[in-house]
């Protein structure tokens, strides 16, 4: 993307981080020119380390997004980071975001002991971070939690929350309360995230049509506009490689 200045990497976790850690991800801008670009909703929350030439060695976590937001990519900019599942707030981190949302706040910046020279290596980075990570994972987890979470992500936000609550034996009234707590939106917020940004990847191959259990054709592009801030066409058509999550899908 943008010709050959954008650099960008993804990484799976190992199987024991599975749960918690949807991906590792590297963003670096080897030019001197920054770009804009546009952060879509995509269902997750990060924890990135990055430096740039204009601002010094830092970290920073941020929330769960709910809308479209502007930003840029700086000059020079390297970037790693964590993309975690929801389930790791509770059980790897012990923290709640719901204060976070579409937000983020600073951490040290000796945080999991990652310094500045460790992001020269992508690889080296992701297995120094997840050494630590398995080592902060708790035991005794919440089976109906892990149980719902694996319905959510394996659906892709399509089932509705009547029916994620019958085959977790957990109420939908519980479940929305632990939901808001924890991440500051309720269930079906959720799935409706990711409901979105499972269609991206249709969107970007010129499906401009529900293919994710959307009600009809209105509803699919009143829900993209809502998360994109633009219709279904536009996006597909992603001029200047604005928004980064698209680019960053693979072309089929």
């Amino acid at each position: 993307m943008q010709g050959n200045n954008i650099e960008i990497k993804f990484k799976v976790p190992a199987a024991q981080l599975s749960d918690f850690v949807e991906s590792f991800w590297m963003i670096t801008n080897h030019s001197e020119i920054a770009y804009e670009i546009v952060i879509l909703p995509d269902g997750r929350f990060d924890i990135i380390f990055s430096y740039s030439l204009a601002d010094p060695y830092h970290v920073t976590m941020i929330g769960l997004g709910t809308e479209p937001q502007k930003a840029v990519i700086p000059p020079k900019l390297v970037m790693l980071a964590v993309s975690f599942k929801l389930l790791a707030i509770e059980y790897l981190l012990d923290v709640k975001v719901s204060s976070l949302l579409n937000g983020a706040q600073p951490l040290p910046a000796e945080f999991w002991g990652i310094a500045k020279n460790d992001l020269d290596n992508f690889e080296s980075f992701c297995s120094k971070v997840s050494e630590r990570m398995c080592e902060l994972i708790k035991p005794n987890i919440d089976s109906r939690k892990q149980k719902l979470f694996e319905l959510i992500y394996s659906s892709k936000g399509s089932l509705p929350v009547k029916v994620l609550s019958e085959k977790v034996f957990w109420s939908s009234r519980q479940i929305n309360r632990y939901f808001n707590q924890q991440f500051g939106i309720p269930l079906k917020a959720y799935c409706n995230i990711l409901r979105f940004r499972a269609s991206l990847s249709h969107i970007k191959n010129g499906k401009l049509y529900p293919e994710q259990n959307f009600t009809d054709q209105n509803h699919f592009i009143k829900e993209i506009k809502k998360f994109s801030g633009v219709v279904p066409k536009e996006l597909s058509q992603n001029h200047n490689d604005r928004f980064i999550l698209l680019s960053a899908l693979p072309e089929k």
